[in-house]
């Protein structure tokens, strides 16, 4: 991407992007990108691959995409990862999604597509928050 802006010196820290569309990926990257480091991915292997290497105080992925499933990403994330917080983005909630989604992703929040990008970036940073406080919470 391009050089950091002054605010992203001061940034609230990386996030991460899951989306098998390249054009959703880059509008939601340029929209947070002014607050965080953005990654990217186009698919929950890679979003595994990219995990392993760096923390996240975020994750935003898409629910369906071609290999895997957004929820199911979530849900092992929590597993491994569970300061970072899930936001999952959907074109539909179905009730047995959502209860799936509190149960066993404990997500931090749904949107529901098309996003508003001011509620993404107001989502993502509300979640960062959360992420810091739980840190802050059990000592780290």
């Amino acid at each position: 991407m391009n050089t950091p802006s002054p605010a992203a010196s001061s940034n609230l820290g990386a996030i991460l992007l899951i989306d098998d569309e390249q054009s959703l990926l880059a509008l939601y990257a340029e929209a947070l990108s002014p607050f965080f480091e953005v990654a990217m991915a186009t698919s929950a292997r890679e979003a595994n691959f990219i995990l392993h290497k760096k923390s996240f105080k975020v994750a935003v992925c898409d629910h369906l995409m071609p290999g895997g499933n957004g929820l199911s990403f979530l849900v092992d994330a929590r597993e491994e990862y569970p300061h970072m917080q899930r936001v999952l983005v959907t074109g539909y909630m179905k009730p047995e999604m959502l209860l799936r989604s509190v149960n066993e992703a404990a997500l931090y929040r749904y949107l529901l597509k098309p996003v508003s990008l001011a509620d993404l970036v107001k989502t993502v940073r509300e979640a960062a928050k959360v992420h810091d406080q739980l840190v802050a919470a059990a000592g780290g």
